[in-house]
């Protein structure tokens, strides 16, 4: 989220993750904070227009009435003069227009200085036989020169095949290093280093790469505030960047060491 910020450098922002670490609440803060403070034209991408559709009714509109800032400033979708439906939103000096990868002409249809394309695994190879839907999307940004901002974030598919592995390995590849408890050694966490005795899912640890002690997931609170991003290579383009991030990383109370060991057994 600061990367998105506009006094950030970055203008290719690649995000590939678990599902449910929080990525595309990321994407709709960053659409809420463009809206208050920093507006212009913003497009935002789902797999299907439908959707797209489902994304606005259960997280944008949400998102917008709950929040006086925004409330105030997007006209509410039953006012006559609004031009603001299911699938666009009008404010102060931008638009916010949501559309479907599937949808050339949603792709084509306006100049966009922000474009938030979410969960790029799932898009088509092609939008109505039109060509690559994220080619066709980040062709919006060209007038917007180095202002423009383009977030891409999925779950990753399959190896070798998918589109957000490739963007990733194309940036400069941040990781999230966190401290060891017992010898303080920065490291980020790699699924071959969670073990357990076969057959007992809840005795699984992480063992430290230096140290080589199980670590309990008891430990991740404090490991995760005082991690850091490391960059770990050097990107095509020094303007893009990305980060990674697995299940191994999400907090306590959400999916466990323990549930994961046990969903790996069956």
């Amino acid at each position: 989220m600061d990367a998105l910020s506009p006094g950030h450098p970055a203008q290719r922002i690649t995000f590939m993750k678990a599902a449910q670490v929080g990525a595309t609440e990321a994407g709709n803060n960053w659409i809420g904070f463009a809206i208050h403070q920093a507006p212009g034209p913003m497009l935002a991408v789902q797999p299907t227009v439908e959707l797209a559709k489902r994304n606005s009714r259960q997280r944008i509109d949400p998102l917008i009435d709950e929040s006086p800032e925004l409330r105030e400033r997007v006209k509410p979708a039953r006012s006559r003069d609004a031009g603001n439906t299911m699938l666009s939103k009008e404010f102060a000096g931008g638009i916010l227009i949501m559309t479907g990868a599937n949808s050339a002409v949603g792709l084509r249809s306006t100049p966009a200085r922000y474009i938030f394309l979410d969960e790029v695994d799932a898009y088509p190879a092609s939008a109505d036989e039109e060509g690559d839907p994220v080619t066709l999307a980040e062709a919006r940004t060209v007038t917007f020169g180095h202002r423009r901002k383009v977030f891409l974030v999925s779950t990753p598919t399959t190896r070798g095949l998918s589109r957000i592995e490739r963007e990733f390995e194309r940036s400069d590849q941040r990781r999230f290093f966190v401290p060891c408890p017992f010898c303080d050694h920065m490291q980020w966490l790699q699924w071959e280093r969670l073990r357990w005795e076969k057959g007992q899912p809840e005795s699984a640890a992480y063992h430290c790469e230096s140290c080589e002690e199980p670590i309990p997931e008891y430990h991740k609170t404090q490991m995760l505030a005082a991690g850091e991003w490391i960059a770990t290579a050097t990107p095509e383009d020094p303007r893009s960047i990305g980060f990674h991030l697995s299940s191994l990383y999400s907090p306590i109370g959400w999916l466990s060491w323990e549930e994961m060991a046990r969903q790996w057994e069956a």
